[in-house]
């Protein structure tokens, strides 16, 4: 592990060959009495938390657990240094090697480093141990009341680094004065002589272009003054016509520090850094690099269905891709700052960042909160502050939301969010701060975002625009976080609620609209409803004046211990991916709204199979495109042509009233104006009856095989004559006996065992008994007994 004369740092990532003990009550000399069957095999990213927040039980587990690895260690020459880096433990760790406590910290999050070197024997193999603890503590960030879980372990990489006796710590960058015709950086680099030798370094540092040449290179001498961290100012040769970092076009440069002399080992840092000027006008819009950009975002939640917050950072990159593919510019990372690999994608790939402190509701601690609370955002900060990609840190969201007699007053807060933004601005004076939901509270930060869920929580939809011109007036620089509805997957309905908040009843009478006072509570959560009021916001946003822009919430539906009501019990479902990555229809309309390229059609919906609607009456069908011009065909005979036009709600003009015929239609929607054959295309088949259904009697079952592997078995509420209950919304309970297992606790539409119905169906994936082995499945409802399925190999037997 010694690095070779002349190179960086020698980086091992210890991701394999842990062993994880959920008996965190045990002190570190007791986990040699654990049996081998006590500790599970497990690899990193991993949490305790990977399935528990989504099942059907309240709560999941907020304790202590163990992890423990082996580490070979060869011998240090030279002085070297031998450091353990993580990049996230939740929320509390404590690292002991070869049983003595080596380092910790306090903090979910944020990444820490802990100097193992005085507690390895070299040349021998050392035990490495690590207790997390993600229980609850009122001193620290974020309370037990924010509306997200807070997943215990390990979640992020772990690496081991071998370095000179001095080595460099840290390479921070300014950027002070960037212009279109040149750019100034400032750099301060910090050594790590923990030994405190002294004597001279030479350091070095370079500076390439995006397209890899040389810009600058600057060697100054350091004279050691045997501190442990030594901080080295060096200003980087100002750059003339600098490639400008942006959404369109995110030019990075590469700088390098290198640190060499008296013989030792040379040491090499390497930052990525861009050169971007941006500014939030007063009551007005934001622009980048001189010019107007309107904000297009959305929010993301570090979670995936049966990994929790344990992902790679392929899944990572893989998220903040998906991101930019539907067109967005900004992310706002909910509510704490996330691994590395994001923030290093976001520069990549140009999406500007809102990075976020984890104060989430809870107002004030005590003294011992509010240093941990300061503490945590000068480590955010330092960790981050390299990112062009960023343009905001974010000081708390909704801090006087749900909190306790004696945990602050709204002043006592909005003084607290004052000392955090000078905090931040001490730290980096270049950045804004922000924050969201604490009116009393906005001239504590720069800029700000009041709570606004027009046609959710309050209002209706079409009073958005009237909503945002308000709090134009109100707020001086102000970006608005938050718009969005739930849209349980597969439930649709020909009549949504309107953008007046109005219900329409369809009866043998004219249709009647019956006011509905809060949507969140009140409405029936479709995927119909959710895409007409993200529509109207995509709409009318663009065209309010001196709008800076929006985000919408969120990204991909993520687990909460809040909301064990939900359609998935304790997921919130504002997403438009599923938590599996499944895309919802609102997923197409952004990128009908957003994109222009890879053109696409996209039919709505393929998850509504089944329709009803009155004889002879039309039936529409809309699809989402960003093509100029998109035609219907049903059974092959053209609909007609629609001209996408971007003011026309809902669907950017793109919608037909069909004809539908009674059983199978064959919907095609096409491209048109390609004069090659690949024009994009869209096909779905739609079931539809005039036929009205009654109450449901029992529950039908199928198998079909599922795209993950394994078997689908979906379950419908079906009236005496067999029709499906198009309207029913009972919640269906699966159950799991026997040979094979059941995709449950997941918080997906078909990996969760208590789920409600989307009109009338309901499903979960299995994995099938072995040849020779049986298991029984029963699904049930409130109302209905249920219905049993045998499985035995291949084969199934309904109610045996």
């Amino acid at each position: 592990m010694t690095p070779p004369r002349g190179s960086a740092p020698v980086r091992t990532k210890l991701n394999a060959g842990w062993q994880y003990s959920p008996r965190g009550d045990l002190g570190v000399a007791q986990l040699s009495s654990l049996a081998p069957h006590e500790w599970e095999s497990v690899s990193l990213p991993h949490t305790w938390n990977a399935l528990d927040p989504t099942d059907a039980e309240p709560g999941y587990r907020c304790a202590a657990s163990w992890y423990r690895r082996p580490l070979d260690v060869p011998d240090l020459a030279g002085g070297g240094r031998l450091l353990l880096k993580f990049e996230g433990a939740n929320l509390v760790a404590d690292v002991y090697v070869n049983g003595a406590r080596a380092g910790g910290h306090v903090g979910g999050y944020l990444g820490f480093t802990v100097d193992i070197t005085p507690f390895v024997k070299p040349g021998q193999r050392n035990e490495l141990a690590v207790r997390v603890d993600n229980s609850d503590d009122p001193a620290l960030i974020p309370s037990d009341k924010a509306d997200y879980a807070i997943f215990g372990g390990l979640t992020r990489d772990v690496w081991l680094v071998a370095v000179p006796a001095v080595s460099l710590a840290r390479l921070a960058v300014r950027t002070p004065a960037v212009s279109r015709d040149r750019a100034r950086a400032e750099a301060t680099v910090e050594l790590y002589n923990p030994g405190r030798l002294r004597g001279t370094r030479a350091l070095t540092l370079r500076l390439l272009g995006p397209d890899g040449r040389p810009r600058s290179s600057t060697r100054v001498a350091v004279t050691l003054t045997g501190d442990t961290v030594q901080p080295v100012p060096v200003r980087i040769p100002e750059v003339r016509r600098p490639a400008l970092w942006s959404p369109a076009s995110p030019s990075l440069y590469r700088l390098s520090a290198s640190l060499a002399g008296d013989g030792a080992a040379e040491d090499t840092l390497i930052e990525r850094i861009g050169f971007r000027f941006f500014r939030f006008e007063s009551h007005g819009t934001f622009s980048l690099n001189g010019e107007p950009l309107f904000i297009r975002g959305t929010h993301r939640h570090e979670e995936r269905a049966g990994l929790g917050a344990a992902l790679t950072d392929a899944m990572h990159r893989e998220d903040m891709a998906m991101i930019k593919a539907m067109g967005a510019n900004f992310v706002r990372l909910g509510h704490y700052p996330q691994d590395p690999a994001v923030y290093a994608a976001a520069d990549s790939l140009g999406l500007l960042v809102w990075d976020e402190l984890p104060w989430n509701r809870g107002g004030l601690g005590d003294e011992r909160w509010k240093d941990n609370t300061r503490r945590l955002l000068r480590e955010q900060v330092r960790q981050n502050v390299n990112h062009p990609s960023i343009i905001l840190w974010s000081m708390a969201n909704e801090p006087d939301d749900v909190i306790d007699p004696g945990h602050g007053t709204p002043p006592e807060i909005a003084a607290f969010v004052a000392e955090l933004t000078a905090i931040a601005h001490a730290l980096d004076p270049d950045r804004p701060t922000a924050m969201r939901k604490f009116d009393a509270g906005f001239t504590s930060v720069d800029v700000y975002s009041p709570s606004i869920w027009a046609g959710w929580y309050g209002g209706v939809y079409r009073n958005y625009e009237k909503s945002i011109v308000t709090a134009q007036g109100k707020f001086p620089r102000m970006v608005h976080m938050e718009y969005g509805a739930d849209g349980h997957v597969g439930r649709h309905t020909a009549s949504p609620i309107t953008g007046e908040g109005m219900r329409i009843e369809q009866g043998t009478a004219e249709a009647v609209g019956v006011p509905v006072r809060n949507i969140a509570r009140e409405g029936d959560w479709s995927e119909s409803y959710q895409v007409d009021l993200l529509d109207w916001h995509l709409t009318v946003a663009p065209r309010i004046a001196g709008f800076a822009g929006n985000a919408q919430w969120v990204f991909r539906d993520f687990a909460t211990p809040l909301r064990p009501e939900n359609p998935i019990p304790y997921v919130n479902q504002k997403g438009i991916i599923a938590r599996d990555g499944t895309p919802k229809d609102a997923w197409y309309l952004y990128r009908a709204h957003w994109t222009t390229s890879p053109r696409f059609v996209y039919i709505v919906s393929h998850s509504w199979p089944e329709r009803f609607g009155a004889p002879g009456a039309p039936a529409e069908v809309r699809t989402y495109s960003n093509c100029a011009r998109v035609e219907l065909l049903l059974g092959g005979a053209s609909q007609g042509m629609r001209v996408r036009d971007a003011t026309s709600f809902p669907a950017q003009g793109l919608r037909w009233e069909v004809p539908l015929r009674e059983g199978e239609n064959a919907l095609t929607a096409r491209c048109v104006g390609d004069a090659d054959a690949s024009a994009p295309h869209d096909s779905v088949s739609v079931r539809y009856t005039t036929a009205r259904w009654g109450t449901a009697t029992r529950i039908a079952v199928r198998t079909t095989p599922a795209s993950e592997g394994g078997l689908l078995l979906e379950a419908t509420l079906v009236d005496a004559q067999g029709r499906t209950c198009q309207d029913c919304e009972q919640r269906i309970y699966f159950s799991h006996q026997g040979a094979g297992r059941m995709a449950a606790d997941l918080g997906t539409p078909t990996g969760s065992r208590v789920i409600e119905a989307a009109n009338g169906r309901a499903a979960i994936r299995i994995v099938p008994p072995a040849p020779g082995e049986r298991a029984m499945i029963t699904v049930r409802t409130q109302d209905l007994n249920g219905t049993r399925i045998l499985l035995e190999g291949r084969g199934m037997t309904v109610n045996p």
